[in-house]
């Protein structure tokens, strides 16, 4: 049952949604750009090299294209066979060091948060760094907690190089061993120790590095293994990067090896929050399975004080990940979620005596409730009235003939929810909950991505444009997202995504001269300069902002260098 309601939650909506902003068109650009040139090593973003991210992320999206031929279900595909397999790692690690059912439960306390399945359905790097983090903890567990098992301590030091390839914090996965390192320190003072109480089990402990085959030949597979597995992408990239003697190259290579990683944690320039914020994410991205914390905090500092590794090693990790990601200022909430699943893992043994407390009965019940009466709100405000939110929808995300289509969507949700809760009752709460939760992500899966998408994915608008042009025309960009390259005719023309926009118009405007009666210009409104006549342009929104299709007959007056009014600086830079 389990796998079934998991399998349903996340694949809900597969194939229904292009890519939608910030982060799902540009990785999706850059995998099609892959497949379309031929150019894997040194991905690029249009005419410029991409240095944000390694690009192996982008490599899974390309290889997902070529085995399905389906760019809308290759880009989400990663981010589902990551969480699926993540959930694995957990369960199967519960079963393992507890109990088949203790592994269930871990599953379960993962799936129902709201962060893990709201990520998982999302194409961003962070599900799969998640994967690689959670599989590195698997392998490593599974040789100091169940081992010796080489194989597995190999493959959760490979897993771990993997993920650093992935997004540069993969490499956190390997402070599961902080506890093991701090047991070699203290393994001196084995023959000073008293033989009863904590100096006994702290005596213990000091044994781990034994586990851990410290001094054993094997312990140095695992280093190994991680080189290896970072040497996948590092050496053939410095390799072509040193061959190629391009400027462009050497400066990918040091924004990405140092700007983007190490410089990126010291000196934050983006994201700044305080240093607490991560605690607020956990206390509420992290529901409703946080709300048993405040119960387990005791039960785990009785185990804790009995040096119960398989209590210590995931809890000692989760304050180390959490203490490395709140030390820079730039914070975002996915950073924390790497530490999710061990959260669960050491959760799921107390949750059978947990769940019988009355106060998480209630909290089940209340929190499946609040959900479903905001759906059903929301739902009969749209419905009856005419509510300020979906006006606003309306006008920002072009849904005049979408609106009902939503409004109907939301009160599927409210309604499914409700005949939970009655199926449920007061004396199955959890079974209320997960129903509820599985409800309203398949639902939101199957229902409301159509209702956005055409504005959301720039598609609408794109389709329009190339509509307009015909097939036979070609399309310049300025002031471009990446949506809108992303959406556009084969072919398309763009003048760089980090240049000003100034420059790119100016560059726009000598392009189209060149061949006129074939070449239009796509232009976001703050850039479309004063010398264009509107009434010859056609406009079209998407993602909240206006757009401009221009005829060269719209801007025979246009110099080389126009001035562009009603611009903001940050838009220029």
């Amino acid at each position: 049952m389990f796998w079934v309601v998991a399998s349903l939650v996340l694949v809900a909506g597969l194939g229904l949604r292009d890519p939608w902003p910030t982060d799902e068109p540009r990785f999706a650009l850059v995998a099609k750009q892959m497949v379309d040139t031929g150019v894997w090593l040194f991905p690029h973003r249009g005419i410029e090299l991409y240095s944000d991210k390694p690009p192996l992320f982008m490599w899974t999206q390309a290889v997902s294209y070529l085995l399905t031929g389906n760019w809308r279900i290759a880009f989400l595909l990663p981010s589902l066979l990551a969480a699926l397999g993540t959930l694995w790692c957990v369960v199967d690690l519960g079963r393992r060091l507890w109990t088949p059912r203790v592994g269930l439960y871990a599953g379960w306390a993962l799936l129902i948060t709201i962060q893990f399945v709201f990520q998982g359905k999302k194409a961003q790097i962070d599900p799969s760094v998640v994967f690689w983090i959670t599989l590195a903890n698997y392998g490593l567990l599974r040789h100091l907690l169940a081992g010796p098992a080489w194989r597995w301590w190999a493959i959760g030091w490979f897993a771990a190089g993997i993920g650093t390839i992935t997004k540069g914090v993969g490499v956190i996965a390997l402070l599961m061993l902080a506890p093991v390192a701090l047991a070699a320190v203290l393994r001196p003072l084995h023959g000073a120790m008293a033989p009863g109480g904590a100096g006994a089990r702290l005596l213990a402990w000091t044994r781990m590095p034994v586990r851990a085959g410290i001094g054993n030949p094997r312990f140095w597979l695992g280093p190994l293994a991680f080189v290896v597995a970072v040497s996948l992408w590092i050496v053939p990239m410095v390799a072509g990067v040193l061959s190629s003697g391009d400027p462009a190259h050497q400066a990918y290579l040091n924004d990405i090896l140092f700007r983007q990683t190490a410089g990126r944690y010291s000196r934050s320039w983006d994201h700044h929050q305080p240093f607490w914020y991560h605690f607020g994410v956990m206390a509420t991205m992290w529901l409703p399975t946080m709300f048993a914390l405040p119960w387990a905090i005791p039960a785990w500092r009785r185990r804790l004080r009995r040096l119960d590794g398989r209590y210590l090693l995931p809890l000692v990790w989760w304050a180390l990940v959490i203490v490395f990601f709140s030390i820079p200022a730039g914070k975002r909430d996915v950073y924390i979620m790497p530490a999710l699943p061990m959260v669960c893992l050491a959760l799921a043994p107390l949750l059978p005596g947990l769940l019988r407390r009355r106060a998480l009965r209630v909290f089940a019940i209340a929190f499946a409730a609040a959900l479903t009466l905001a759906a059903l709100g929301v739902g009969l405000a749209m419905w009856f009235g005419d509510p300020g939110f979906e006006r606003r929808l309306i006008v920002e995300r072009q849904l005049t003939d979408g609106a009902h289509q939503l409004t109907v969507a939301v009160l599927a949700i409210g309604a499914w929810g409700t005949a939970a809760l009655l199926w449920a009752g007061w004396k199955r709460p959890y079974h209320g909950l997960i129903a509820t939760l599985a409800g309203l992500w398949v639902l939101y899966g199957l229902l409301i991505p159509p209702i956005f998408n055409d504005a959301s994915s720039a598609r609408g608008v794109m389709t329009r444009v190339a509509h307009t042009i015909g097939p036979d025309a070609e399309l310049g960009l300025v002031g471009w997202r990446v949506q809108n390259m992303l959406m556009s005719p084969p072919g398309t023309k763009d003048f760089g995504y980090s240049v000003p926009w100034n420059r790119q118009l100016a560059m726009g405007l000598a392009w189209q001269a060149q061949s006129p009666q074939r070449r239009w210009l796509l232009i976001q409104e703050p850039a479309v300069p004063d010398c264009v006549d509107r009434s010859q342009a056609k406009v079209g929104v998407s993602n909240r902002r206006n757009w401009w299709l221009v005829p060269y007959s719209a801007r025979v007056t246009c110099s080389a260098a126009p001035a562009i009014s009603g611009i903001d600086k940050a838009d220029l830079d």
